[in-house]
């Protein structure tokens, strides 16, 4: 019998219709993950009293006159990961929700197919993309990706550890480094990449990714 790990079973819901939000609680429930808290928009989500002890949340990127990519960064700040699960299948849309710091992206039609496995590899640490999601990001990766063979060592990489979808902080802890190590190999690549920021420089990371590159 299949038993979720302690630290890897609880969900915070956001979406802005309560019925979907009652029948992801169902799918999630009979996979052995605990729902801690769910709630219809940004503050709801960041008021909740529940949000704190949420492992991960899924979050629809359409909540109602709000953009949820603003609140992946929010929810990022607290040491949650995230999962977008949205109608939009636009690379243009999965590039900017994972260069806010999501760790998947599920599109809507495969929801049913795909949500369970999506949670567990995000909850693993792992860049998880649904194939639709996947599949138009990759095409547009292709065209855009580079090689970068001016990068040193250290910098390829924490570029390779963006590319997976991991926060600065993350990256620190991994390379045994402090973060502001991290933040400065970062505004390094930044400047030899010609790149405008750091948003630019992880879309570009998980572009290499996708595309083989890295």
């Amino acid at each position: 019998m299949h038993s979720e790990p302690r630290f890897a079973s609880r969900v915070f819901l956001v979406d802005d219709h309560p019925l979907v939000r009652q029948g992801l609680t169902v799918v999630l429930s009979q996979a052995g993950f605990t729902v801690c808290g769910e709630a219809g928009n940004g503050s709801e989500t960041l008021g909740h009293p529940q949000l704190a002890s949420a492992d991960v949340a899924i979050l629809d990127l359409a909540l109602g006159e709000e953009n949820g990519v603003e609140l992946i960064a929010a929810l990022r700040e607290r040491g949650i990961r995230v999962l977008i699960y949205s109608m939009h299948e636009e690379p243009s849309r999965v590039t900017a929700a994972l260069a806010a710091g999501a760790g998947g992206y599920v599109t809507k039609r495969e929801v049913g197919l795909y949500l369970v496995e999506a949670v567990r590899g995000v909850l693993a640490g792992k860049l998880y993309l649904s194939p639709r999601a996947a599949t138009g990001l990759a095409r547009k990766a292709t065209k855009s990706s580079v090689d970068h063979p001016h990068l040193s060592d250290q910098q390829r990489h924490v570029y390779h550890l963006l590319g997976e979808g991991s926060s600065a902080d993350e990256i620190a802890a991994k390379m045994h480094v402090s973060s502001r190590t991290v933040e400065s190999y970062c505004a390094r690549m930044i400047e030899k990449l010609g790149l405008t920021g750091m948003k630019e420089l992880r879309r570009q990371a998980i572009a290499d990714r996708l595309s083989g590159t890295l």
